[in-house]
């Protein structure tokens, strides 16, 4: 074996190594955010429009006052 040979197989220093390490815990770390904050708008949305259902029924359903104006 030739010694260009061993050189080509070293591994690469630490410092590029742990960089690499904080790089990918960064990207996860964002998707994870990213998931979560698409999963509470999903659920704002969803809360949202069944507020919205119940306020209508409610609009449109039994009015106590009536029976109090006459």
């Amino acid at each position: 074996m030739k010694l260009t040979e061993v050189r080509s197989h070293t591994p690469p220093p630490a410092d590029e190594i742990f960089a690499l390490i904080r790089f990918s815990q960064a990207f996860y770390q964002e998707t994870d955010y990213r998931q979560a904050h698409k999963r509470h708008c999903q659920w704002y949305a969803e809360t949202a429009a069944q507020n919205r259902a119940e306020f209508s029924t409610l609009k449109r359903g039994f009015k106590l006052l009536r029976w109090f104006r006459h």
